[in-house]
């Protein structure tokens, strides 16, 4: 039970950095070789922890200041697949928190961004569970899962 917690820490973890665009923090919660395997209209996978903290920071440049997107993940399916190794599915409910926009410029949009599902690969590496493998499947607005 305790690993099983200490990977939905890691999970929460992974939102809190990149909601916070704490891109340093959020690339050290990857395995030195880890896949993220995003849809190629996402970007494609991306391979290897250095690639994945540049391309979120390139993200996080789109996205603006902290903040102006939450993730709450919910759901956690964790499973312990071996002594360092472990697979879980979170659902991810995405939150625009920007106040108006170009088309909507004293209003309100929609406040949902996306609605997903993360595959989640995990590794015990020196005695710290990691992330390893990210598979991020879309199913709101347009569904690729």
């Amino acid at each position: 039970m305790l690993a099983i917690e200490e990977i939905k820490d890691l999970r929460l973890a992974y939102s809190a950095y990149f909601d916070n665009q704490d891109i340093e923090k959020l690339g050290s919660i990857f395995t030195e070789d880890a896949v993220c395997e995003f849809d190629e209209q996402y970007g494609g996978d991306w391979v290897g922890r250095e690639t994945i903290r540049a391309n979120y920071a390139a993200v996080a440049e789109q996205v603006g200041a902290p903040y102006n997107a939450i993730h709450a993940v919910t759901n956690p399916w964790i499973e312990l697949t071996g002594e360092n190794t472990a697979k879980g599915r979170w659902y991810l409910i995405e939150y625009l928190t920007r106040q108006g926009t170009l088309s909507s410029p004293g209003g309100h949009e929609n406040p949902l961004f996306y609605l997903g599902i993360y595959q989640d690969e995990y590794r015990k590496v020196d005695g710290e569970w990691l992330i390893s493998r990210v598979r991020l499947e879309f199913l709101w607005p347009e569904r690729t899962f």
